[in-house]
């Protein structure tokens, strides 16, 4: 080749690769190496539409084998699922699990990010897509070719999953509304809803409704301060809350200033009721159309939707749903199309949307002070409905307390798997104000007729092998539930009046069967919180004394004593003549040198018992013996004899704390291993 030939091929190459290149070169697509951090993979391979609004890698990457893209499907919707069900190269998990993303994609399009009371309700077109979304993650999860068991590790499932559960979640809040609306109309609340083409139907007989509920709450939609977990569970269906009407509480009428609580006659004939009902077996008078217990007016619930037919044409082709409700304390999975599932479940959302609705923070504080709106009886709350195969914890809580005192200890009870399994929750709202032998034999006789109402016979698990839980106050009480009297505190009181005849049969009528009782039957473990078993000092000194002066009792309680403290005051007193006796407020009965706490902390515990003490010390510097919490010095807290004593640094409220809660979950699982188990479905 001349030099002149060599410089103009070499002149002539560059266009000449340009246009081999542009003409395809060899045939073959070029590949160039893009570098992705592997952060960025798992963010990528895991994004999907209910996180990023955009389609999932996997959703793309079908549409891609299809022809099709996202901006295509969000032009023409029908078009690209009518490409992707006909389009015979691809899979069926690819084309359900696909399809299933796109509805969701379209139903999410159509409902409104945030629906206020003055919005319509979601459009049927919306409701359709949503029940599309569902239909294909059902029809991917279980007539797909492959069961749920052989995916467990795909991430695909998972997505499709989250789809269904997504879809079932906005279906059923729909299906809700319309449903009560036509109970609150006089229809049968199960009679089958429609919806454009779809006939839905529900079921809740497993959740054993006692009312029409007034809300379906998506769980995932709430969260809450002052709660440090929320416990859920992963699986199959949406998870949600289903709100009822809370319960009436007994509301006492509020004591003034030197006000009379009843005329003579009047309390009189209250005072016969009250003896024959005691010579009758029977306990105190009881306005029964107040109920002495109830269940939370917030409950878990897992709801599914499920397709009618039997083969993924029937599935695919059926208009006919049906909402299923279940308890997801109670059923753990679930047998479905041949295949155990396990079903998804939140044990925090019912809990915390109860406390936050509840005003116990507020009530529990006017009752403390005897003002209007407070409560007059104890109230006993069952924290899931009632199994006979679960042991009971009852828990007991503090002077100008409620039911919140417990707020983290209680979630993490229920949000632990296997307490959850063995375990129910049950507590106690009582009136502080109210004198604690009062209030102990209030609280023992609730706790029985509540008992007596589930198990009339006594004979389910649930009637055994109870374990009592009792902070500050509500720790006295614990203690003195799982204890005799004897003749102790009657004898003392005896000690210092001179009675007899009708005077005695007066004072005995009212006060006996406060001053004897048993202990509880069946109670095998407790548990004393922060508890001033002897009393304090600080209710006794100047604060203490100011703050029992604030506190009134109600009009219900005075009235009812009354004539006993008139009776007593007339008889021979102590030998040093002090004041005439005044019915006592629970301030007075937390004072070191009252004689009812001191004659209390001598009654013996019950013989076998398994007993626990949590103690909290404000001041870690100083000597265990000598410290105190703030509110109840050691030596108050301290009982011998106790199996277990767990001391923290801590102010009184101590149950709160996570080495309070860890103790405590310490505490029942030995005792489970100690007890034993019982098997859950």
């Amino acid at each position: 080749m001349t030099p002149m030939i060599l410089f103009r091929w070499q002149r002539a190459l560059p266009a000449l690769l340009a246009a081999f290149l542009l003409l395809g070169g060899s045939g073959c697509a070029m590949v160039t190496v893009k570098q992705v951090a592997s952060s960025d993979y798992l963010v990528n391979k895991r994004a999907d539409v209910l996180n990023t609004g955009k389609l999932s890698p996997a959703s793309r990457e079908t549409l891609s084998a299809a022809g099709l893209d996202e901006s295509q499907c969000e032009k023409d919707f029908l078009v690209c699922r009518s490409t992707l069900l006909m389009t015979d190269d691809l899979n069926v998990e690819q084309r359900l699990s696909t399809l299933s993303e796109l509805w969701v994609k379209a139903a999410l399009a159509l409902t409104p990010k945030k629906q206020t009371a003055n919005e319509p309700p979601m459009s049927d077109a919306a409701l359709d897509a949503w029940l599309e979304a569902a239909r294909y993650g059902y029809a991917y999860l279980f007539y797909s070719g492959r069961s749920p068991s052989d995916r467990a590790f795909e991430d695909r499932q998972t997505q499709v999953r989250d789809y269904y559960n997504y879809a079932a979640e906005k279906a059923a809040v729909v299906l809700f509304a319309r449903a009560r609306a036509a109970a609150l109309a006089g229809e049968d609340y199960t009679k089958p809803v429609s919806a454009g083409s779809w006939t839905l139907a529900s079921d809740f007989q497993r959740l054993s409704l006692k009312s029409i509920p007034k809300q379906l709450v998506p769980a995932g939609t709430v969260s809450f301060v002052g709660m440090r977990s929320t416990y859920r569970r992963d699986g199959f269906g949406a998870e949600l809350v289903m709100v009822m009407d809370p319960p009436k509480l007994v509301v006492p009428a509020v004591a003034a200033e030197g006000a009379k609580a009843e005329t003579a006659q009047a309390q009189a004939s209250k005072d016969e009721q009250e003896e024959e009902g005691v010579r009758r077996g029977r306990r105190h008078q009881h306005d029964d159309s107040v109920p002495e217990y109830s269940e939370m007016s917030s409950i878990n619930v897992t709801a599914l939707l499920r397709f009618e037919g039997n083969t993924l044409e029937d599935v695919m082709r059926t208009r006919q749903v049906l909402l299923d409700g279940y308890s997801p304390e109670a059923t753990e999975r679930i047998t479905l199309h041949g295949e155990e599932v396990p079903l998804a479940g939140n044990f925090t959302a019912a809990y915390g949307l109860w406390l936050a609705q509840s005003g116990f923070a507020t009530q529990s504080l006017r009752t403390l002070f005897g003002m209007s709106e407070g409560i007059g009886e104890p109230h006993i709350y069952l924290m899931q409905p009632w199994d006979p195969n679960r042991r009971i914890i009852f828990m007991l809580h503090g002077l100008g307390s409620s039911p919140e005192a417990w707020v983290n200890l209680a979630n993490e009870i229920m949000g632990d798997p296997e307490l959850r399994q063995q375990f129910q929750v049950w507590q106690v709202y009582y009136p502080t104000n109210a004198p604690i032998a009062l209030n102990r034999y209030e609280i023992a006789n609730a706790f029985n007729d509540t008992l007596q109402h589930f198990d009339p016979n006594g004979s389910t698990r649930a009637s055994k092998d109870m374990v009592y839980i009792g902070h500050s106050m509500g720790g006295v009480l614990a203690r003195l539930l799982v204890s005799d009297s004897g003749d102790v505190l009657w004898n003392d009181l005896l000690a210092n009046y001179n009675l007899k005849g009708e005077r005695l049969k007066r004072v005995q009528s009212k006060l006996g069967p406060l001053l004897h009782f048993k202990a509880e039957p069946n109670v095998e473990r407790a548990i004393f919180i922060a508890a001033p078993h002897q009393g304090t000092d600080i209710a006794g000194n100047k604060v203490g004394r100011l703050i029992g002066r604030l506190v009134r009792l109600p009009l219900t309680i005075l009235g009812k004593f009354e004539d006993v403290f008139l009776a007593l005051a007339q008889a021979e007193q102590q030998a040093d003549g002090t004041a005439k006796p005044k019915i006592p407020n629970s301030i007075d009965n937390l004072k070191a040198s009252d004689p009812f706490v001191k004659a209390a902390a001598q009654l013996p515990i019950t013989p076998g018992l398994k007993y626990h003490s949590i103690i909290a010390q404000r001041k870690p510097e100083l000597a265990v013996e000598k410290s105190d919490d703030g509110l109840v010095p050691y030596w108050s807290s301290h009982l011998p004899g106790a199996l277990s004593e767990k001391v923290i640094i801590s102010g009184h409220s101590v149950q709160e704390t996570p080495q309070a809660v860890l103790e405590v979950r310490r505490i029942l699982h030995q005792d489970i291993d100690e007890v034993g188990t019982v098997a859950r479905p």
